[in-house]
């Protein structure tokens, strides 16, 4: 089993060179860009057989990132990431300094903020957002381990992350989109 600081060092050179990572998430395992590298996220929609009109979410490791990607982030959020027990994604409107071909047609992004060691280093490293879309085709259910991740996914990404191989989730993270008029909407619970 590889260290956490080797692995965070190889993920980071390779996304640094515009590829694209398999790594562990705090919920499932993903498939991973530069959230500002365009090109790559076009790498991630071709290897997933997905179309470039279904936006992706992002992780990111603090309040400090949130707000160089969001300007405008409405009080209810903060309440929500302080009182959610689990996981949860929140989408919220307007971003920027983030590659469009990860935004929503209503202008909006999926964001969960993280602290898995792995992921925090990582894009501690990166000083950006971390594109985290589930290790699966489009269509197809996402993997709960990584022994039930294709082949196809497997071997399309620039790297695999060595850690928590192990692991096993039964589920993604809840999504709420918020807009900037305080309206509140479950998307996944």
């Amino acid at each position: 089993m590889s260290d956490i600081n080797s692995e965070v060092h190889k993920a980071f050179e390779v996304i640094q060179n515009g590829g694209i990572i398999l790594y562990p998430t705090d919920t499932i395992w993903g498939i991973g860009c530069d959230a500002a590298n365009a090109e790559a996220v076009k790498k991630i929609y071709a290897l997933k057989q997905r179309e470039e009109s279904k936006s992706l979410i992002v992780l990111m490791n603090g309040e400090k990132m949130m707000y160089t990607v969001f300007k405008d982030i409405p009080e209810t959020a903060w309440q929500i990431l302080d009182l959610s027990e689990k996981p949860t994604s929140l989408v919220l409107d307007n971003p920027r300094n983030v590659a469009e071909n990860i935004i929503s047609d209503d202008k909006s992004l999926g964001i969960r903020i993280v602290k898995e060691p792995f992921c925090f280093k990582l894009m501690e490293r990166m000083k950006k957002p971390l594109v985290s879309t589930s290790a699966n085709i489009s269509g197809s259910s996402a993997p709960k381990s990584f022994k039930e991740i294709s082949p196809e996914i497997i071997n399309g990404v620039d790297y695999v992350v060595n850690l928590h191989r192990e692991k096993i989730c039964d589920k993604p993270s809840t999504i709420i989109k918020l807009s900037l008029d305080n309206q509140v909407k479950i998307i996944r619970k």
